[in-house]
C-alpha cells in the first residue's frame, strides 16, 4: 500500500452503515417508489465502481455522500429531460394508523420533504446535507464549491423552509 492509497473497505460494511444516507438523499431527489429504488441501485454501483479511487482523503460518509449526491443529481436531469415528475407526497401519505403524537411528526416531515423537493437544486442538495449532519466545509467538498457558496446556499434555503413552515 502507498502513501496515496486508504486500506480497503469493505462494500458490505460501507453500504450497511450508510444506507440510511443514501436512502435519504434517493427520497429527497425521486418520489416514485420504483424510480427512487431504482436510484438507489445506481447509486450503489457508482459507490462500488468508484470505492477503488477512496484515497482517505475524506470520511467514507463524505465520500458516499458526493458519490449519492451526484449520481442523484445526474438521475433528476435525466428526468427533466424526458419532462416527468410525481409529488413527493405519495409514498409518503401511505402511513398506517399511529399515535397522534408521531402523526404530527409524520406530517411535518412530509411537509418539510415536499418544500425540500421544492427548492431549487442547489439549495436542495446543501439543505439536505445539512440536515444529514456535514459541516459547510464538507458540504463545499461534496458539492465541489466553496464554504462561502456552501454557507449562502443553506443560508437561503433555511429562511425559504423557516418561512414556509411558519406560514403553515
Amino acid at each position: 500500500m502507498t502513501a496515496t492509497q486508504a486500506p480497503p473497505v469493505d462494500f458490505d460494511g460501507l453500504i450497511r452503515d450508510h444506507a440510511g444516507l443514501i436512502s435519504r438523499i434517493a427520497r429527497s431527489f425521486e418520489a416514485n417508489e420504483q424510480d427512487r429504488e431504482d436510484l438507489k441501485q445506481d447509486i450503489l454501483l457508482a459507490i462500488w465502481r468508484a470505492l477503488p479511487l477512496f484515497r482517505g482523503d475524506s470520511s467514507l460518509k463524505t465520500f458516499v455522500a458526493q458519490i449519492a449526491q451526484k449520481r442523484a443529481v445526474s438521475h433528476v436531469r435525466q428526468h427533466a429531460r424526458r419532462g416527468r415528475s410525481a409529488p413527493l407526497d405519495d409514498q409518503m401519505a401511505r402511513i398506517g394508523p399511529v399515535q397522534e403524537e408521531q402523526a404530527i411528526q409524520n406530517d411535518l416531515q412530509r411537509k418539510l420533504a415536499r418544500l425540500l423537493a421544492g427548492l431549487p437544486l442547489a439549495q436542495r442538495e446543501t439543505a439536505l446535507l445539512v440536515l444529514e449532519g456535514f459541516s459547510y466545509s464538507e458540504i463545499a467538498s461534496i458539492l465541489g464549491i466553496s464554504v462561502n457558496a456552501a454557507t449562502l446556499r443553506c443560508t437561503r434555503a433555511r429562511a425559504y423552509l423557516t418561512d414556509a413552515l411558519r406560514d403553515g
